[in-house]
């Protein structure tokens, strides 16, 4: 497969307005209470950090210059969701789930968009008649850290298509396009009968794209399913899952793999697609 998408067709500065705008949606219904002393603890080192990679640097007024210019155009593009997401947050997830027992989590990524149709324990994600893609069932069970099955837990799934593109993110799909919150059974069972997502690369006409560019990285990201798992007494999973093989495994532009979260699919009995068996195991709250 050649390293072509249509994903230029979303924008830096339209997916970067959405993802910002869903962030700030979150907010508007979160919790934002910092303590001033973790405040204080946590910028000092952050400006110490930066002060240090100045000294040893030898950063000179030019690159300062550079710096302040590209901090501005990021604000500008709405793409500090963008930028934190994709070199921040896989560390964040690995402290905040560092005691963790059950399965493994990694970032949510940016183009979470909660309230997705709820669906039955076995059921097709919402999608176009003629959408392009190899066939894929996705099941397992959703059980507690005690083996418990988790009747009734939530699964929700959102994924690119086969162009990489993110329904709500990119033009010309419909809004839950590949979205779900599937519901388990009495035995904590499911079944997700969707298509497999591409490999895509993160929007490079904007400020992100340029820090890529300046630096020689790539900027793709890997097949992946995205997923949140969750069940009343237990604590949300956030994860991805990605397909062993595929392009980008290695060297996520997000640095989001582990070995845990890479799935081995296999062809469907009837030859219509693949099937995949992953089981999420939840810590209790």
């Amino acid at each position: 497969m050649t390293e072509t998408t249509t994903f230029e067709q979303a924008t830096a500065a339209a997916s970067g307005a959405a993802a910002t705008e869903q962030f700030r949606s979150k907010q508007r219904t979160g919790t934002s209470d910092v303590d001033t002393g973790r405040v204080d603890t946590l910028v000092s080192d952050l400006l110490a950090a930066t002060h240090d990679i100045i000294r040893r640097h030898k950063v000179t007024y030019a690159e300062y210059d550079a710096l302040k210019a590209w901090l501005i155009r990021v604000g500008e593009d709405g793409e500090w969701p963008l930028f934190l997401d994709v070199w921040v947050e896989h560390v964040v997830e690995e402290v905040a789930n560092e005691s963790r027992e059950g399965s493994k989590g990694t970032i949510e990524g940016p183009y979470y968009v909660p309230d997705s149709p709820r669906l039955p324990a076995d059921a097709s994600l919402p999608m176009r008649d003629d959408e392009k893609g190899t066939a894929l069932l996705f099941q397992g069970q959703v059980r507690s850290v005690d083996g418990t099955p988790l009747a009734g837990a939530t699964v929700e799934m959102w994924h690119a298509d086969s162009d990489g593109l993110y329904s709500q993110f990119a033009p010309g799909l419909s809004e839950w396009n590949l979205r779900g919150t599937i519901v388990t059974d009495g035995q904590g069972n499911f079944k997700i009968h969707t298509i497999e997502p591409a490999p895509y690369q993160i929007p490079t006409d904007g400020s992100c794209g340029k820090l890529i560019a300046a630096a020689g990285w790539h900027a793709w990201r890997p097949a992946h399913l995205h997923l949140k798992v969750s069940a009343p007494g237990h604590q949300l999973i956030t994860t991805q899952l990605y397909f062993k093989g595929g392009q980008h495994v290695a060297d996520d532009i997000a640095s989001a793999v582990k070995p845990e979260l890479v799935l081995d699919p296999a062809p469907a009995a009837d030859g219509n697609g693949r099937d995949v068996t992953y089981d999420f195991v939840l810590d209790k709250a």
